[in-house]
């Protein structure tokens, strides 16, 4: 039953003092309303309204329902209008998480702008490397490398991620240049580990557009990507990096790309929310933001050479 709604509607009678206009007022038959205060009445188990032969009048206990009831039914309609003022409004905080390299990198450069276009928002980012529940988490957004597999999520793709196969200049000198994706399995690589378990089988695409997998191995193994990257610029071995994370290193030379005509599938960087109806504005603005800033053309990949 819509009790405020039936309330409402019984102050509305009391101020035109008529259900026939007060049930125009409202967009309502006669019928519809007389049939409402009926039910008003039911439930309360009190007469509300008495007739004269001009106008109708409260009861006592209409009289009380109403001076208290206003009330009600005013600070609700004060409510409604603040929440809908607010979900136009880019305010309140943001809780988002994502990839530590990533944001560390990429993201937190980029805060402050944002942040003095909104100045009513506050962020509060989470990074991690771990997927993390984004409803049981209460988390607005998150920021994703690679491919999503939560169906409760819906997703915006924010930039490419293209990836490669590099090394360093020292190791190469030390160990044959791979010229097929067959020879990585003689080399050592670096290995990321996840919730999916060991990433130890390599899939490449060909020159003819087919696609080739190759089982590698190493000494070295992590759910970091730092550490990896840490590992092939000393040295240790072939590594799977997305551009994002090396473009520096491949600028500088510190890191060279191997079997460039056998590319790795390129994926996304996306914005995940879980599933909503309507999206919060400062959760809008901030994917907005982040495509702005990156887009297809993200600067990470601006003046490399592969």
């Amino acid at each position: 039953m819509d009790r405020v709604g039936d309330l409402a509607l019984f102050l509305r009678v009391l101020d035109l003092g008529s259900i026939t206009a007060a049930a125009h007022s409202l967009d309502l038959s006669v019928a519809v309303a007389s049939q409402r205060l009926k039910r008003l009445e039911k439930e309360l188990g009190v007469r509300l309204l008495h007739r004269t032969t001009r106008r109708l009048h409260p009861t006592p206990e209409g009289a009380a329902l109403a001076e208290q009831g206003r009330v009600l039914v005013e600070e609700l309609e004060t409510l409604g209008a603040g929440l809908r003022e607010a979900a136009q409004e880019i305010a309140g905080t943001l809780r988002m998480t994502m990839s530590a390299s990533f944001g560390r990198q990429y993201v937190s450069p980029r805060l402050p702008a944002f942040l003095a276009r909104h100045p009513k928002l506050r962020l509060s980012i989470h990074l991690s490397d771990n997927v993390v529940d984004l409803v049981s988490e209460g988390f607005d957004l998150a920021i994703r490398i690679g491919a999503l597999d939560d169906s409760r999520l819906v997703a915006r793709r924010i930039a490419p991620n293209r990836r490669v196969l590099c090394a360093s200049p020292d190791y190469l000198r030390r160990r044959r240049r791979p010229r097929t994706p067959d020879e990585l399995a003689d080399h050592d690589c670096l290995l990321l580990f996840g919730s999916g378990g060991r990433q130890d089988v390599w899939r490449l695409g060909t020159p003819t557009g087919g696609e080739v997998a190759v089982r590698v191995q190493g000494r070295l193994e992590s759910n970091f990507g730092e550490v990896l990257r840490d590992a092939s610029l000393a040295g240790e071995g072939i590594v799977i990096h997305s551009l994002w994370h090396v473009a520096d290193d491949l600028r500088a030379g510190r890191l060279e790309v191997l079997l460039p005509d056998y590319p790795l599938t390129t994926t996304a960087i996306s914005a995940v929310m879980p599933q909503r109806r309507l999206v919060p504005p400062r959760v809008r603005a901030f994917t907005e933001f982040l495509i702005e800033e990156f887009g297809d053309d993200p600067p990470w990949e601006r003046g490399l050479p592969c």
